[in-house]
């Protein structure tokens, strides 16, 4: 037999996570993602014509993704909108999400009710005060390493990655350890 004929191995996740964390994610069913800070890296290009301009990483995307898979739904909520965070979102498959909202809470609580859930299944990540109402209501709360110190300090969570480098990306991967699908998701890569 030759060696593409061979059986792969099984592929074992190489990710660990304190069992604390995975507990307090385990009811999860719905996070609230801000933007800029956190599925970007807070910086805003503005072209020429005014158009602004957001870099996005893949990583973070497929982690969105990975979520809807795992039966766990991404929401954003967000005080900008740009034409470039909606064609994001979209071809993400993201239907929920609030734009150009100050006062976050009510939003939230918004996108809580159109899913039949209550804070108690909600996860959220956000990186500063305007996302403080949102995170410190849902049962799981998360801040990249850049956010700035109050949003840290309310996070149970921050990630070693930065915001807009990853750091979506391993708050989602936490929350598909927690749900106990994340092994099975990595099978269908092996």
């Amino acid at each position: 037999m030759s060696n593409s004929q061979a059986a792969a191995k099984p592929l074992q996740p190489a990710l660990r996570i304190d069992p604390e964390l995975l507990l307090r994610a385990q009811p999860v069913r719905v996070v609230f993602f801000d933007v800029d800070g956190v599925l970007t890296d807070g910086g805003l290009y503005f072209s020429e014509t005014g158009e602004t301009l957001k870099r996005f990483n893949t990583l973070d995307g497929h982690g969105l993704k990975l979520l809807q898979k795992a039966g766990i739904t991404p929401a954003v909520v967000t005080g900008r909108d740009s034409p470039a965070l909606r064609l994001r979102l979209k071809a993400l498959g993201v239907v929920h999400a609030r734009f150009g909202t100050e006062d976050k809470r009510p939003a939230a609580e918004a996108i809580l009710a159109e899913l039949g859930l209550d804070w108690s299944q909600a996860a959220a990540m956000g990186d500063d005060w305007p996302d403080l109402p949102v995170m410190r209501r849902a049962a799981f709360a998360c801040a990249p390493p850049n956010a700035q110190v109050e949003a840290k300090a309310n996070a149970h969570y921050i990630t070693g990655a930065a915001a807009g480098h990853g750091a979506a990306r391993e708050f989602c991967d936490l929350l598909l350890v927690a749900s106990g699908r994340y092994t099975q998701l990595l099978a269908e890569y092996a």
